[in-house]
């Protein structure tokens, strides 16, 4: 509030403290958040796309996995760097909410009001991750690797901004888009997810305590590289778009 009053005492189309964006480097708008909660398998054509079948929701529950979010986030404009064990790098637009207020044991609707507003995430993915240590195989590999593949740094792209959830209103139909060197791989909006943000918000309280400032991405849609063979490449241009949030554009490049 007291920003919102600073801002109303000046006149004209640009208060005089406000910058041009092409004079300033943008941080993640949550470089530092106290947990990175991500969801697997929230879109059911991601889901079909991947081989597998679209659970019914009233029968399961939401997938939820973490990222180490002191290293992964990545600011708008600072590039994915693929390491040397790549095998297959992939992007994955999400919109994740931010967290407003503390959340434990709540209720979807009681859940809605803790919700302090949205950004763009980008949940780079290592697919193939190659593992150069000899193992005798065990139950979990294939699991622990596909998490794994999701730790390394940059891989977790964040930005531009935070829109307000009473900005943004219903986020259902929002448009999201992402473009890799300007084709389109991915269009859908938040409505086609399985579990929507106060559901999500809800079930993870089950588990854990959120906190402000804790954010959450929600999944993915269709339309990601490994879907038809297409991974990331040094020299790519990854730009992830949600409306009424904005562009999130980040560079691919190979680890020197």
């Amino acid at each position: 509030d007291r920003v919102i009053d600073f801002a109303a005492r000046f006149q004209g189309p640009h208060p005089p403290f406000a910058l041009d964006l092409k004079d300033v480097r943008l941080a993640a708008p949550v470089p530092w958040p106290n947990k990175l909660l991500l969801l697997a398998g929230n879109y059911a054509e991601h889901v079909q796309e991947s081989g597998g079948q679209a659970p019914e929701k009233s029968t399961t529950t939401p997938r939820v996995f973490m990222k180490p979010p002191t290293t992964t986030i990545a600011a708008p404009g600072q590039p994915v760097v693929i390491p040397p064990n790549a095998g297959f790098i992939d992007y994955e637009l999400e919109i994740a909410l931010v967290m407003g207020s503390r959340a434990r044991f709540v209720t979807p609707d009681q859940a809605a009001p803790l919700i302090a507003g949205y950004t763009v995430l980008n949940d780079i993915s290592e697919r193939r991750l190659r593992i150069d240590i000899a193992r005798t195989p065990r139950d979990g590999d294939r699991w622990f690797d596909w998490l794994n593949g999701k730790w390394f740094d940059t891989f977790a792209p964040m930005g531009p901004c935070i829109t307000t959830a009473d900005e943004l209103g219903e986020i259902a139909n929002l448009a999201m888009e992402l473009r890799v060197n300007g084709e389109v791989r991915q269009r859908s909006t938040p409505g086609h997810m399985i579990f929507n943000p106060a559901e999500l918000v809800s079930w993870i309280s089950r588990l854990c305590t959120l906190e402000p400032g804790d954010v959450v991405s929600t999944g993915t849609p269709a339309g990601v590289g490994i879907a038809s063979k297409r991974c990331l490449k040094d020299g790519d241009l990854i730009e992830a778009e949600i409306e009424g949030i904005g562009l999130l554009s980040t560079p691919v490049k190979a680890q020197a």
